[in-house]
């Protein structure tokens, strides 16, 4: 199968397929549509599962158990459907049963970002406190409250996509994203400078 062509808007600039479209060619068996969705998801999906294990090796090992599951499932793919709030429900359902396996640590293994030998100019060294700073509260929220602001931030899900791959409300979703911004800015106020 060809790479996938870039569809043209109505100002006849060309635009990248949708992640609709990308996963229902690869359905059909065009092997560079998932590599191009693979690409577009890659990051924010091990960044969303990162934020919620113990380690990297667990992350490691549920983002590919996702992808395995997306090449399992192509063939019963449903154009309709939206793709990034699938994968993330993918993902997330791995980090249920993973959950119910080994719970996860009351505090994070490690809480080394960047290695304190370093000379850091001192703007350097405020932002590497407001990083650790800011994945020390990740690790502290309720886990809802995380998921649904990762499933935000890392995973670009509208709140709409975060109460159906959650299975809750919007209002709901609203309400933890709420608390969870609430907290964040609130253990972060010096670090906006």
């Amino acid at each position: 199968m060809p790479n996938p062509i870039p569809v043209s808007t109505a100002e006849g600039t060309p635009r990248e397929p949708a992640d609709e479209d990308l996963m229902a060619l690869y359905a059909a068996g065009d092997a560079d549509a998932f590599d191009t969705l693979y690409e577009r998801f890659r990051g924010p999906l091990f960044r969303y599962l990162l934020r919620h294990c113990e380690s990297d090796g667990a992350a490691e090992e549920l983002f590919q158990e996702t992808w395995l599951r997306v090449v399992r499932a192509r063939q019963g793919w449903r154009p309709q459907a939206a793709f990034a709030p699938w994968l993330f429900r993918i993902a997330r359902n791995l980090l249920a049963d993973h959950w119910r396996q080994r719970p996860p640590a009351s505090e994070p293994i490690d809480e080394s970002v960047v290695d304190l030998s370093f000379p850091w100019p001192e703007a350097w060294t405020l932002l590497r406190d407001c990083v650790e700073r800011l994945l020390k509260l990740l690790s502290g929220l309720a886990r809802e409250q995380r998921d649904a602001f990762l499933l935000q931030t890392e995973g670009g899900l509208t709140l709409e996509q975060i109460a159906e791959v959650t299975g809750t409300g919007r209002e709901t979703v609203k309400s933890r994203l709420r608390y969870a911004l609430r907290r964040l800015r609130a253990g972060l106020e010096d670090c906006d400078e």
